[in-house]
């Protein structure tokens, strides 16, 4: 028997975006990972992106995140573009506001497609829309006692 690419599991999700979210708590691998199990998913791929403690060669105390009130619509936005150009299954994307220690989540990012090769690319195209797109801004400081604001977009 040939096998084709008309099966309904090779073709994207009609509503693959299961979980949007800007938060000011803690941030779940686990959740974001469940919510893109899809039975016709070959492969899910995950990004995690963590509060690190250096950043242009100076060492990294603290940081917070802020938003503007647009950022989930864009969010979507963004996370509608990804799943028009690849064949999503589910895709699910949290951000965490307010102030962040060294360690700590800040951005968990997961799409599951029919192939891991697509989940690959529609993952790490979400994220780099993310930072780029989304109105989210980082305040660092410094161990020196400077500090800068970097923004997303």
């Amino acid at each position: 028997m040939a096998r084709t690419n008309e099966h309904p599991g090779e073709q994207a999700a009609a509503d693959p975006i299961r979980l949007l979210e800007i938060r000011d708590t803690p941030l779940s691998v686990d959740e974001v990972f469940r919510a893109v199990g899809d039975d016709a998913a070959g492969g899910a791929a995950l990004f995690v992106g963590t509060v690190r403690n250096h950043d242009g060669g100076a060492d990294v105390d603290t940081l917070g995140y802020s938003c503007h009130p647009t950022a989930e619509a864009e969010m979507r936005r963004v996370a509608e573009k990804v799943a028009a150009e690849y064949p999503v299954r589910a895709l699910a994307a949290i951000h965490r506001v307010g102030d962040l220690k060294i360690g700590d989540l800040a951005v968990v990012v997961a799409v599951s497609c029919p192939h891991r090769g697509e989940a690959f690319e529609a993952c790490r195209k979400l994220i780099d829309d993310l930072k780029h797109e989304v109105p989210i801004w980082k305040h660092q400081r410094f161990s020196d006692g400077t500090e800068e604001w970097v923004g997303a977009c």
